[in-house]
């Protein structure tokens, strides 16, 4: 399912297509909803205004203490920004009609690949301003620990690691759960709601 390398004669690929498959969709994550997904900005972002409000608090530092705190805040979430970028850039997502390729990393690219027939079910929840983080449960034992596909793996998924693409578009679904029917002619249809709440099959 999974390889690294050096050569990439197709961008997000690790070799040309073989005689009948074909790039359906490829695209990057939105570095945003990397950014919150990932890296739970908001969070951060939330957790320093509450510091900086403590600075008001009888014994606290005043309006100089809370700037402080604030200043802080927006140099760490300003590095936060930064990797999000990085992780994005570094990042193609690849569907064809037989296999989802995730490529990434950001020192040492690493290629995994997950055979569209080898998916049992695909899950997307709503990842803000119109993107999906969808996650691809294997019906076979995936042979990826967590951390190696971290960040592109469903969180807290550690016994049983489930690829994710993170922040793509919500015009994928249906084009995902097209490839998915068409992959395994047993498989049920698939519906994708317009919400992208859920897409899913039967293995």
């Amino acid at each position: 399912m999974s390889m690294e390398y050096e050569d990439e004669p197709i961008p997000g690929l690790p070799g040309r297509l073989p005689p009948g498959e074909a790039i359906i969709w490829q695209g990057t994550p939105d570095w945003r909803g990397v950014a919150r997904g990932v890296f739970h900005t908001r969070a951060v972002a939330i957790w320093f205004v509450f510091v900086a409000s403590l600075a008001f608090v009888a014994g606290g530092t005043g309006i100089s203490g809370a700037l402080i705190t604030l200043a802080v805040a927006l140099l760490g979430l300003g590095v936060l920004a930064v990797l999000a970028r990085a992780q994005a850039k570094s990042t193609i997502y690849t569907l064809t009609n037989k296999r989802v390729v995730l490529r990434f990393g950001v020192a040492l690219p690493k290629c995994v690949n997950v055979p569209l027939a080898l998916i049992g079910t695909a899950d997307a929840k709503p990842a803000g301003a119109g993107m999906v983080d969808v996650s691809l449960t294997p019906t076979v034992r995936f042979p990826l620990a967590y951390l190696q596909m971290w960040p592109h793996v469903r969180p807290w998924k550690f016994g049983s690691p489930q690829p994710m693409l993170r922040a793509v578009p919500e015009s994928l679904l249906p084009l995902l759960a097209d490839a998915l029917a068409k992959a395994d002619p047993a498989r049920a249809a698939i519906d994708a709601p317009a919400s992208a709440d859920m897409i899913g099959a039967a293995a």
